[in-house]
């Protein structure tokens, strides 16, 4: 088994396995604190790190480390990571973590769901449309600076198209909010999309 492969099975309500894929920061405390809480709720989370050890002080130098190395790098580690488990995955990106997240959400066949955080993709980048029986939930802070480059319009416009689509919207302008080991961290909402991820796990466990 991966090193990277830590499950933890809980003993009541249905399970989901979760893959998550960090953001341009690396594989940071914050990611692995996430995943805990979707463990101690009893469900089985893989962290895979695409950096390979490498992290960040700031967003623009680990986009600076994606681009140096290629974003098809990350997408292809990313897929390593998916091969090595079962099909029916419920996949999560936060930010950069969004490409290969939403990438095996639309091509790998099994898909139980996906979770995007802070980003969204255009499908058509994927070959898309987005498949029809493919849960989603986004959550996006309202002002965003990098959401409001595009991610925003993406996320309305999946949430609008796609019928089993949910978009959260928080007030705010931070971009990586959900991971409480960086300044953008906003404990208040952080928990409310770990309230609501939880609540998409549990349906589609």
């Amino acid at each position: 088994m991966p090193a990277w492969v830590t499950p933890i099975r809980g003993t009541v309500g249905r399970v989901a396995e979760v893959l998550v894929f960090h953001h341009a920061l690396g594989l940071t405390p914050g990611i692995r604190s996430f995943a805990e809480r979707l463990r101690d709720a009893g469900h089985v989370v893989h962290t895979p790190d695409l950096f390979e050890g490498k992290n960040f002080e700031g967003i623009e130098e680990g986009v600076g480390y994606a681009e140096e190395i290629g974003f098809g790098t990350i997408l292809d580690r990313g897929e390593r990571a998916a091969a090595a488990l079962p099909t029916e995955l419920v996949y999560a990106g936060f930010s950069l973590g969004v490409l290969p997240a939403q990438m095996l959400a639309q091509t790998r066949p099994g898909t139980k769901g996906a979770l995007l955080f802070h980003s969204a993709v255009p499908p058509s980048e994927f070959g898309g449309p987005w498949p029809v029986d493919v849960p989603l939930q986004i959550h996006i802070m309202e002002e965003d600076p990098f959401a409001l480059e595009g991610d925003l319009d993406v996320a309305r416009q999946l949430a609008a198209t796609v019928e089993r689509a949910e978009l959260f919207l928080y007030p705010g302008d931070r971009h990586l909010f959900a991971d409480d080991g960086t300044p953008d961290h906003d404990p208040q909402a952080s928990a409310l999309l770990t309230e609501r991820a939880l609540r998409f796990l549990d349906e589609v466990g």
